[in-house]
């Protein structure tokens, strides 16, 4: 992307949908990901999610001046879905909705989502189009310092799908947890799918019908 690649190395504010802001050098962009040093760690944006972008007018205590390694190893030319193929593996914060990060592993990246292994929810289908940013621990770090022997990757052993809404029928007759449960709602009997509407039974036997577009994340206590 010609006009951010003319401004690396400047300070920027990146303004997102939904009230978010990261403020940072930028140090790698392309036409749908913006890769920023907040002075602490790398920040990986996909653009599909970006508002507004602008020189940073704020004085900051960061030091920008020696940036360390990258913790994804990318291309030269880098895209959203090779920094998260390149992810896989390394422990990462990943920010869906609200304001809850989730940290876990990237462990297969498909047409439209990804499975993502959290410790705390499990294996979890993420909508790439439903990602706000990535941000990725060093090499060494391991989720709530738990030593490797005792942190076993477990992705699901159910096979997956090539689409998020042809891996959603294969939850069907499941427990299912939308969004994170932020809401009675969002948790419940997945009942079935037709085209883009879902119906879920709720604990109290109430039925809910929600667009398949709008579920940022989808995890099965079964799984």
């Amino acid at each position: 992307m010609d006009l951010f690649q003319k401004q690396l190395g400047a300070v920027i504010d990146v303004e997102l949908l939904g009230d978010k802001f990261h403020t940072g050098v930028l140090v790698d962009a392309e036409h749908d990901i913006l890769v920023i040093y907040n002075g602490e760690r790398y920040i990986y944006i996909p653009t599909f999610h970006v508002l507004n972008v602008s020189m940073s007018s704020q004085p900051s205590s960061a030091d920008y001046s020696a940036l360390p390694e990258k913790p994804i190893n990318n291309d030269k030319q880098i895209s959203f879905r090779k920094i998260l193929l390149n992810a896989k593996g390394i422990f990462t914060e990943i920010y869906v909705s609200g304001h809850q990060p989730i940290h876990g592993y990237v462990t297969h990246v498909m047409t439209n989502y990804f499975e993502f292994y959290s410790p705390v929810f499990g294996t979890m289908f993420i909508p790439l189009n439903h990602l706000k940013w990535l941000t990725p621990y060093s090499d060494y770090h391991t989720p709530y310092l738990l030593d490797k022997k005792f942190f076993p990757v477990n992705p699901s052993a159910l096979p997956l799908s090539r689409t998020f809404e042809e891996q959603l029928k294969k939850l069907e007759g499941r427990i299912v947890v939308f969004d994170l449960g932020r809401s009675p709602t969002r948790i419940g009997l997945l009942k079935a799918i037709d085209n883009t509407i879902l119906h879920m039974i709720t604990a109290e036997g109430k039925s809910f019908y929600t667009n398949i577009q709008h579920i940022k994340s989808i995890h099965s206590p079964s799984l």
